[in-house]
């Protein structure tokens, strides 16, 4: 009996020691356990836009609208006529959700008048970029594809000549930035144009527009390449250039971030053409407001204030029909 009191204590002290040990096995383990929950927070996907469906194109522009915006559809005779002329025709379109539009077209004694609202809703199918940020590129695309200026751009180019002028004090290196200088003003990056030198470039949102139209208007449009590239200059002795403060631009105080466009087209076998291009974003849908005016007389040119306010105010109404 007393031996087994002796080895008692020798027992327990072992299995005590083993316990002990397998007790700190599991701190090993806790890394482990982090890193799993650091993958799953990883992979949470990207907000949804605010928008699912779109407005009714041919309604979101109302009556007053379209008499300020289309002189003469008040007057036209037959009522049939004129009710139709008021309800716009829909563009063709395949998924009603994703895109719809409304063009007008009315042409009286003085001039022949074309306005179309164009929506797109915009819906990113990867995960990890979201349809606000898809969207940000769809209005990019088309604010480059306008040849008006970024604001950061605007901002980058105002800074420029300084680095310039210190690369400049280096020998030969005066002439190679002249060079460059020269370039740039060729390449066809509109994005890196200046508010007076996007006018030639503007013509490709005239062409795009009179293919969005499709109403026979592209006759003024094709004969772009005929006449004079830069309305500020030839014949028109300055007459048909935009004025001061009214050039194609960004705008800061439209959804979430627009531009205008202003683009007077002066072609040998047609009349003076000139086609104001709203374009504006809020979430994911881009909006664009074109509106375009002909004169009946090759002389006249239309006024540019007048056509840009008027498109102004019809896309801060269609901002309000996303944000009501």
């Amino acid at each position: 009996m007393q031996r087994r009191k002796v080895y008692a204590p020798g027992a327990a002290a072992l299995l005590v020691a083993l316990l002990a040990g397998c007790t700190g096995d599991p701190g090993s383990d806790d890394g482990g356990d982090g890193k799993s929950g650091d993958t799953a927070g990883a992979t949470a996907a990207a907000e949804p836009g605010r928008y699912r469906t779109l407005p009714e194109a041919c309604g979101t522009v109302d009556r007053s609208a379209l008499d300020a915006m289309l002189p003469g559809i008040a007057d036209v005779e037959d009522p049939g006529q004129r009710e139709k002329a008021y309800e716009g025709a829909a563009t063709v379109t395949y998924d009603t959700d994703r895109r719809v539009g409304c063009r007008w077209k009315v042409g009286s004694a003085d001039a022949t008048h074309h306005l179309l609202v164009d929506f797109e809703r915009v819906v990113s199918y990867d995960g990890a970029v979201s349809d606000d940020a898809r969207a940000q590129e769809v209005y990019r695309t088309k604010l480059r594809e306008a040849g008006v200026p970024e604001p950061s751009d605007a901002e980058s180019e105002s800074e420029e000549p300084e680095p310039e002028g210190s690369e400049g004090s280096e020998k030969s290196q005066g002439p190679e930035t002249s060079k460059e200088k020269g370039s740039e003003g060729s390449e066809p990056n509109p994005g890196k144009s200046s508010g007076a030198a996007a006018k030639p470039q503007g013509g490709k949102a005239a062409k795009a527009g009179a293919a969005g139209r499709g109403d026979g208007a592209g006759s003024a449009d094709d004969g772009d390449a005929t006449g004079s590239a830069d309305p500020t200059e030839g014949a028109d002795g300055g007459a048909g250039a935009t004025p001061a403060g009214l050039e194609p631009r960004s705008l800061d105080d439209l959804g979430d971030e627009a531009f205008l466009d202003d683009v007077l087209t002066t072609a040998a076998s047609a009349g003076r053409h000139r086609t104001v291009t709203v374009v504006f974003r809020t979430s994911n849908v881009v909006v664009t407001v074109e509106y375009d005016e002909q004169p009946a007389r090759r002389t006249e040119v239309p006024d540019s204030k007048e056509m840009q306010d008027n498109a102004r105010e019809l896309a801060e109404n269609l901002v309000d029909e996303f944000d009501g």
